[in-house]
């Protein structure tokens, strides 16, 4: 039996309170630097701009722009951006602010990893206002569970300030090492709470899982309001620091996918909106995959860090509660296939919203009111006796550990935590082994395979 050890460490971050926030986004105090003179110009340019289409295509040729520019230094608009770390390969994700030549240079970390005879230099790519100014570049050719540095050139000038970002490869099949993934939601653009991404990279998590609620757009129409709280998160260097050495997994929720509560509906192309809004994603994070691209778009995916497989599911795009659905047929035969192919120590089912029966609304927003279709996964785990699932959230702005009993089977342990940068805050749940909601927090799963009967501990 693979053993889940739960310790509750409160992080209280105590923060200057702003007032709760509608759809407007809360801007930047001017005397935050870079931001406070770049996001009023991206809200002025981008965000309120009446063409819904609106990106840094329409600014090239704008001196103000420019000037903000050469101004700043920035050579980057956003990343790099860690993502799709495997044992022996990773991506970065970055953004100029016009069309450029970028290139990624990778070297061992310090101390006994710090041995190569050159450094690695990835192929030139160019970036281009087809994809809105983004690249990723893949990295090969690395070692398992390995440190490495790296820089970035646009240009071929040096982008990155000193010392230069460090992460870890993964861990190969089989390996006994120990690592953490963090987790959260509820990632409201907040100046002041910004911090929170530095906290989160002083524990040195192996990587971050964005369940949903990353930033608060609730706009799906205008493609303009997106790609404008994109970058503005992304120019964040706190963001910046976290997300260049902790790789990057993301879902999104309601808030990032459309409205409050949307279900976007079983039909891949209608509303029409839904595919404009997945290419948006696609372009702002480093995924291993969106759904089953674009003949079933979605941003449902899965991959390991060595014996632990993390399975992440789309609940929005396909969310069609009147037909008895959160993921639609597609991505259910997917996500059932998968868990009966996997031979993972640890298999960690991610979604957006949360899965007990305990949920807020009486289950309108959340698995508990697709109960049929919920219990097709949960009865696969019994009676294929699937060892080791767990079950992870976020959408409500608390952390919670709930444990769904199953008669047939072991219990399930579900961790829901979703404020990382939110002001809002929901009530604790008196139904819950665990609920909390003082602050700012993020959850945190501890996984040490070098046991002979190998743990997860769970920390808020």
């Amino acid at each position: 039996m693979k053993h889940l050890v739960f310790t509750w460490i409160a992080l209280i971050i105590v923060l200057v309170a702003a007032p709760l926030a509608g759809k407007p986004p809360i801007m930047t105090p001017a005397d935050t630097p870079v931001l406070g003179e770049v996001d009023p110009f991206i809200i002025k340019h981008v965000y309120e701009s009446k063409n819904i289409e609106a990106s840094l295509a329409d600014l090239q040729n704008d001196d103000a722009y420019q000037t903000l520019i050469k101004k700043h230094k920035l050579k980057l608009f956003g990343g790099p951006m860690l993502g799709c770390v495997t044992s022996n390969s990773a991506k970065i994700w970055l953004r100029t602010p016009a069309a450029a030549k970028v290139q990624i240079i990778i070297d061992r970390g310090a101390g006994p990893d710090a041995r190569t005879p050159a450094p690695i230099k990835t192929d030139v790519l160019t970036t281009s206002a087809k994809n809105d100014f983004t690249v990723v570049v893949p990295i090969e050719n690395l070692k398992p569970f390995t440190h490495y540095h790296y820089d970035v050139l646009v240009n071929g000038e040096n982008a990155m300030p000193k010392p230069l970002p460090t992460f870890r490869t993964s861990p190969a099949p089989g390996q006994k090492v120990k690592f953490a993934t963090a987790f959260g939601g509820g990632a409201r653009y907040v100046s002041e709470k910004e911090r929170m991404w530095d906290t989160v990279a002083k524990f040195r998590p192996h990587a971050f899982l964005f369940l949903g609620d990353n930033i608060y757009i609730d706009e799906p129409q205008h493609r303009g309001k997106q790609r404008a709280m994109y970058y503005r998160r992304q120019l964040r260097p706190e963001f910046q620091r976290l997300t260049s050495q902790a790789a990057a997994y993301a879902i999104w929720d309601d808030h990032d996918f459309g409205k409050n509560d949307t279900a976007g509906g079983l039909d891949p192309f209608k509303p029409d909106w839904k595919v404009p809004a997945w290419r948006i994603f696609k372009e702002n994070w480093v995924n291993p995959a969106y759904g089953g691209g674009e003949k079933q778009p979605g941003c449902w995916y899965d991959f390991h860090i060595g014996d632990v497989h993390f399975i992440m599911t789309d609940g929005r795009y396909y969310r069609d509660f009147k037909q008895g659905t959160m993921l639609g047929p597609v991505q259910k035969k997917w996500l059932l296939n998968t868990l009966s192919n996997s031979k993972a120590t640890f298999k960690v089912i991610a979604s957006g919203t949360l899965w007990t029966e305990h949920a807020d609304k009486g289950g309108k927003d959340s698995w508990w009111g697709v109960r049929k279709e919920r219990e097709e996964i949960f009865s696969l785990i019994d009676k294929q006796k699937i060892p080791g699932v767990m079950l992870i959230s976020a959408d409500r702005h608390r952390t919670d550990i709930y444990k769904i009993e199953r008669p047939n089977g072991y219990d399930l342990y579900e961790f829901e935590t979703s404020k990382l940068t939110n002001n809002h805050t929901h009530p604790t749940k008196k139904q819950a082994l665990f609920s909390y909601n003082k602050g700012n927090f993020f959850g945190m799963l501890n996984f040490d395979l070098t046991k002979s009967d190998p743990e997860m501990t769970f920390q808020c």
